[in-house]
């Protein structure tokens, strides 16, 4: 059973995501810590409500980003997690924990990368008047939003839709897509070979 941790900074609703799908028998993975950016996180409540251990970080401590990540990474081995998960985690993670864990922290983008990176994904794209944006997860690098991808659905942008609406249906998709591409990751399908890109092995 693969051992992961969960970073959050908002709502957590990809947290229980996760939750969900490994009390349903679907996740073969065990949430081992939730680290929290914010105090006020909701997602907070969702992980002591299931039962999990939380850090809870703040913004004072994020004035070094290095020396928060090297608190978070501590924390998170010393729990035993083998992958690192970041559900709506607001933070830029650093060298720190990307070199504790390569190719092992995984992100969720609500776009198609490599188009509309960066923390507005969904606004861009309907701003944009594309015809078609979606979900991607992808391994987190050194390069905001460009690691290597791991899976994605495209979402079509309907002409009634509203961006509440788009956005709805956006994370309609994440909550599926991101607690599958765990699986296949706890299955050991996922690897990054030296052409620097994921692939799914059968």
């Amino acid at each position: 059973m693969l051992k992961i941790g969960v970073l959050v900074s908002g709502s957590g609703t990809n947290l229980q995501a996760f939750i969900d799908e490994i009390a349903a028998g679907n996740l073969d993975a065990e949430i081992v810590l939730v680290v929290s950016s914010r105090p006020d996180a909701y997602g907070i409540q969702r992980a002591e409500a299931a039962g999990i251990p939380t850090l809870v970080m703040n913004k004072t401590l994020y004035a070094d980003p290095e020396a928060a990540d090297a608190q978070i990474v501590a924390a998170l081995q010393e729990a035993g997690a083998e992958y690192v998960f970041m559900a709506g985690y607001m933070r830029m993670v650093t060298e720190v924990m990307l070199k504790a864990y390569p190719n092992r922290v995984v992100n969720l983008h609500p776009a198609l990368l490599p188009s509309f990176k960066g923390a507005h994904g969904i606004q861009d794209a309907f701003d944009a008047g594309v015809k078609f944006t979606g979900v991607t997860v992808h391994f987190a690098n050194a390069e905001y939003d460009k690691g290597p991808i791991i899976a994605q659905e495209p979402v079509q942008v309907l002409e009634s839709d509203t961006l509440d609406s788009l956005e709805e249906r956006i994370h309609e998709v994440e909550h599926r897509l991101y607690p599958a591409a765990a699986q296949l990751i706890a299955q050991g399908r996922v690897v990054v070979g030296p052409d620097g890109k994921a692939h799914i092995k059968e």
